[in-house]
């Protein structure tokens, strides 16, 4: 995929995500929404940023299954159940997100919801990649 992440100057200057991304490629990956569950399971981490960096990786497993990579991350939709607490942990969730994604950000959004499938999941992360 050949990403053009497109941040205009009109807009706030993003943190974490990009405006928009424009991506050409041959291969739509399109990324289940993945929570904090261990290969039993079972929800691991009793804590925002513990869940976090599980659904991160559990996502990122998902696309390198594929044969995508997280520079092919061309949309990420973040769902908790507490935009508070994420906002509390945003800059730790970010550099989680740095260290195993990098810094070529998708275009994203955090979505509050009242719960997620199962009930001790405080993230969900869903998205699609476009592979060359």
């Amino acid at each position: 995929m050949t990403p053009d992440r497109v941040n205009p100057p009109e807009l706030s200057p993003p943190t974490g995500f990009s405006h928009a991304v424009v991506a050409t490629g041959t291969r739509l990956v399109f990324l289940a929404g993945q929570t904090a569950l261990d290969t039993d399971g079972k929800i691991e981490g009793a804590t925002l940023p513990a869940q976090f960096e599980k659904a991160l990786r559990n996502l990122l497993t998902a696309l390198r299954a594929a044969g995508g990579t997280p520079a092919h991350l061309a949309r990420v939709t973040v769902y908790a159940t507490d935009i508070e607490e994420y906002r509390a942990h945003a800059p730790e969730l970010g550099g989680i997100w740095r260290r195993l994604a990098g810094r070529d950000y998708p275009a994203m959004a955090v979505v509050e919801v009242v719960r997620l499938w199962d009930k001790q999941a405080m993230v969900e992360l869903d998205g699609f990649a476009v592979l060359p």
